[in-house]
């Protein structure tokens, strides 16, 4: 099996990724943006509970909104993605959301403001994001060398982290200080900048969606295409059953995490943040040095081998008790957050580099739908089995499915391989 390139991508002995003008802008546009998603994931809830007496499964219904769309839209976003020029389609995604969000002040102005409008503000955002999310995906292989992928998408990731560390405090500082009303106008301030960013880019982008031969496949049948190429690819498919297994356990282990250190753990507010904020930095250090520690271990070996080194030291998650045990659940959620990061990092820059161009934002959606479609069903699963067992029991059986989930990995034809660009991988 031989590699495919955008025509536009760079020659192989491109300056750092860092001295590269269009990366920064990217790498700067994407964390940007996530900061942003992140103060408004604390000041919409803050919103609805405080200003409009939501109650709590009201407020909950928000998060579901949030990723709902992912469920219902990716598939299709890969499709339209494919053909239409997909930079300005990220900055036209940037400003509609821009709009959205100032909607909310702009009504509450007026005493208008209504719980529905969330919604539909919630759910018309997480609609654009994962059109924007299935674009920015493509962007990287046109800007560094093929062989930066992995580099490039290991800064990619810090920046991501970065924005789950910061972005929550100061969304909760934003709204103590200025009112979670205020603080939406925040999250909208970094989709302009986002869309500013994005627009300073000089790099040329390819528009497939008007250059590829003959006619051009239906909607459903382009969906098919996208879909069957990630599911008949000897590498593409056991990564993704490895990324929805892993993001099903992950979030299942998620919703329990907090009770857990509370009600369990006797941890204070402070310690729970100290606790999320070691891992969220565990996960940026890892996005960091990716590159280094790819070409260590292997840009594809580190897949399966980040996974399976996690397992031993998140095992005694379960069984930490009051006091020292809180450092024991801190160590294995921050192992956890680097693994992910060096695990993602990995996936994302192969699948970029097997991808044929007019296929790439299809395989993307594809992988998308299939992995953060399980989220939801993992969060559920979690509650559920930590109400039929116990919180201990729930824990133990995610951290266990998390440490399985690379096996998918080594039953496979990845296992035999060790860098990234894969040649001749096998039927």
């Amino acid at each position: 099996m031989t590699s495919t390139a955008t025509d536009a991508t760079p020659a192989p002995h491109a300056a750092p990724v860092w001295r590269q003008r269009d990366f920064r802008l990217l790498w700067a546009s994407q964390t940007v943006n996530e900061t942003g998603a992140r103060i408004s994931g604390v000041a919409i809830p803050l919103l609805a509970a405080n200003e409009l007496d939501a109650s709590a499964f009201e407020v909950s219904a928000i998060t579901a909104l949030t990723w709902l769309p992912f469920l219902f839209f990716s598939l299709p976003a890969g499709v339209v993605v494919d053909r239409l020029p997909r930079r300005r389609l990220m900055i036209c995604c940037d400003l509609a959301r821009l709009a959205l969000m100032l909607s909310l002040p702009a009504v509450a102005l007026f005493g208008t403001a209504t719980l529905a409008q969330v919604y539909v503000v919630v759910t018309a955002c997480g609609i654009l994001t994962v059109f924007f999310n299935v674009a920015f995906r493509t962007q990287l292989p046109g800007i560094v060398a093929q062989t930066q992928l992995v580099e490039g998408n290991g800064h990619l990731s810090m920046g991501q982290s970065v924005a789950k560390l910061v972005g929550p405090a100061l969304g909760g500082v934003l709204a103590g200080a200025f009112g979670a009303l205020r603080t939406v106008v925040a999250d909208a301030a970094s989709f302009l900048v986002s869309a500013v960013l994005l627009g300073l880019l000089r790099t040329p982008e390819q528009h497939l969606g008007a250059t590829g031969a003959g006619a051009r496949p239906t909607f459903t049948a382009a969906v098919r295409e996208g879909l069957g190429f990630v599911v008949r690819h000897p590498a593409l498919r056991p990564l993704l059953l490895c990324s929805t297994s892993t993001n099903f356990f992950f979030m299942a282990m998620g919703g329990l995490q907090t009770v857990y250190l509370v009600d369990e753990l006797g941890a204070t507010p402070t310690v729970v943040g100290l606790v999320f904020s070691a891992g969220m930095a565990g996960g940026a250090l890892a996005g960091m040095f990716a590159g280094r520690i790819g070409r260590r271990i292997g840009t594809a070996r580190i897949t399966w081998v980040s996974l399976l080194a996690a397992g031993p030291l998140c095992l005694p998650i379960p069984f930490a008790r009051p006091g020292w045990g809180i450092s024991l659940f801190a160590i294995g959620l921050t192992v956890i957050s680097v693994s992910q990061v060096l695990y993602n990092t990995a996936e994302t820059s192969y699948r970029q580099h097997v991808c044929p161009p007019e296929l790439l934002a299809r395989a993307n959606a594809s992988v998308l739908w299939v992995a953060f479609g399980a989220i939801p069903f993992g969060a559920l699963f979690g509650g559920v089995l930590a109400s039929v067992s116990d919180i201990r029991t729930a824990l133990a059986v995610c951290v266990l499915g998390m440490w399985a989930s690379p096996l998918f990995l080594v039953f496979s034809p990845v296992r035999r391989i060790r860098d990234i660009p894969i040649e001749n991988l096998g039927k």
